[in-house]
């Protein structure tokens, strides 16, 4: 939180802005719960000005460097993304749905 806070930007924005689910940052610091090294990387990728030491066990300075101001992301990239994280979804539950219908035709067959 206090990254976020340095970084000026929401729980939400910062979810969006490391690629994970809405509301995942809210939820770690609810539960009190520790970052999976894979966000840890992303946080790094996105932010490569903070300094990693200090994501991990908050000892040294926040930053390597003074603070770079954060993307902006315009409308059309936001969009771009939700169409695309909807698409996904969209294509998962159809090929469930197609393998779901595969396996009763395949028990239909046995019977």
């Amino acid at each position: 939180m206090q990254l976020l806070e340095a970084l000026n930007l929401s729980a939400r924005q910062f979810d969006m802005s490391i690629g994970t689910a809405n509301g995942y940052t809210l939820r770690m610091q609810k539960n009190n719960a520790s970052v999976g090294s894979d966000v840890i990387e992303r946080i790094i990728k996105e932010y490569p000005q903070v300094n990693l030491v200090w994501l991990i066990t908050g000892k040294g300075d926040m930053f390597i460097s003074k603070p770079i101001e954060p993307k902006v992301r315009t409308e059309e990239e936001i969009e771009a993304y939700i169409n695309k994280r909807l698409e996904q979804k969209l294509s998962d539950e159809k090929k469930a749905l197609l393998d779901e219908i595969l396996k009763e035709i395949e028990d239909t067959k046995k019977e």
